[in-house]
């Protein structure tokens, strides 16, 4: 869809040659479609209509951007070439979502294994203050060749195991249950022989009500009880290890994007930067809530995930990792990168920082 812009009549050659307060830049607006890959109850989607009116509100109302859930005009999992194709000016997705195309997309968000014990902080400062942006652009740009540019939007915090139609006792338990899975992600949990099957957030619990699968992961409380996964699953398990440092994404049509005023490209960089935090810490309260709800009226059993789960997780996304770098030059430029960010930020911050642990037990010890 191509930029939309109007200018208020009665506007002078020389008015719009000037480009003042007073002019153009006061008076011309700009129309924006974006689709989201996430159902309009989500708590992803009610991010991304934040972000649409932060950049309406910091524009001045010189650029609006309208939202639309999954499935509005084209299907969830299609998004990105839509956005390419001018289908659509830009897209609310995940990058994990596009692992048929090129697996290194997976270490965009949500990655497996952190990456490296990064969490979302960590994951942040790679893309903003590391190589991770100009990676980014290169996957799509140049590995992919989609016309797009990307950047984060929403930061969905570490993700839980999981909701289970019946408990999970160890990782071979995992074994012959089908659930719902996505990205490289569904390949850490295969390896344990559990069956992956890969939907869009919002079939995940009409699939669930059909038995179609019996157990499945979204993002974690608050985000799955808004979806529904506590009236078809009453066993739920935390954490996880498997997407700890998770970010959404927001793309943009490249040619959209640079058509753009400087300052209204700013703006979007910049609320999409805002919302991610925000999105981040608003979670932190929201999980409280949905725990308190879903264990007082809802009859929700929570579990702590055993152990051998969060070790095997890591375990068997080093393999995979390793088996992908030795056969996709793309995938190792990116994780070896990751790594080296990592290696310096990593245990730096468990030297400066105490363990969450050690102030959290001293205040609210853990209930057994």
């Amino acid at each position: 869809m191509k930029v939309t812009r109007w200018v208020a009549a009665g506007l002078t050659a020389a008015s719009l040659m000037l480009g003042g307060a007073t002019g153009a830049d006061a008076q011309e607006k700009t129309k924006l479609r974006f689709q989201a890959s996430f159902p309009a109850s989500s708590l992803n989607f009610d991010n991304f209509r934040w972000w649409a009116d932060r950049v309406k509100l910091l524009s001045g109302g010189r650029l609006e951007i309208e939202v639309l859930p999954a499935g509005t005009l084209v299907p969830a999992f299609e998004v990105l070439d839509a956005t390419h194709k001018q289908v659509i000016d830009g897209a609310h997705s995940a990058a994990a979502y596009w692992v048929g195309k090129n697996r290194a997309a997976a270490l965009f968000g949500p990655s497996p294994g952190g990456p490296f014990g990064m969490d979302i902080v960590d994951l942040m400062g790679w893309f903003y203050e590391g190589d991770g942006m100009k990676l980014w652009n290169e996957l799509y740009q140049v590995e992919l060749r989609r016309d797009v540019v990307p950047m984060p939007l929403t930061a969905v915090n570490n993700q839980i195991l999981g909701w289970f139609k019946t408990p999970v006792k160890s990782w071979e338990d995992l074994k012959g249950r089908k659930c719902r899975q996505t990205g490289l992600t569904a390949e850490v949990y295969k390896k344990a022989g559990l069956t992956p099957v890969n939907m869009p957030g919002g079939e995940i619990v009409p699939s669930a009500e059909r038995g179609v699968i019996e157990c499945g992961e979204w993002v974690g409380p608050a985000e799955d009880m808004k979806v529904g996964f506590h009236t078809v699953w009453k066993n739920i398990y935390m954490p996880s290890t498997h997407e700890p440092a998770t970010v959404l994404e927001l793309l943009i049509n490249k040619a959209t994007f640079e058509k753009l005023s400087p300052d209204l490209r700013a703006i979007i960089e910049s609320a999409a930067y805002e919302g991610t935090y925000r999105h981040f810490a608003l979670l932190n309260k929201l999980n409280a809530d949905a725990i308190e709800e879903m264990t007082t009226k809802h009859g929700v059993k929570v579990h702590r995930t055993p152990d051998d789960i969060l070790k095997k997780v890591l375990e068997a996304w080093d393999e995979i990792a390793a088996e992908e770098s030795a056969k996709n030059p793309f995938f190792k430029k990116v994780y070896e990168n990751q790594r080296a960010y990592a290696a310096k930020v990593v245990p730096t911050r468990r030297s400066v920082q105490p363990n969450y642990d050690i102030g959290a037990n001293h205040y609210w010890p853990e209930k057994k």
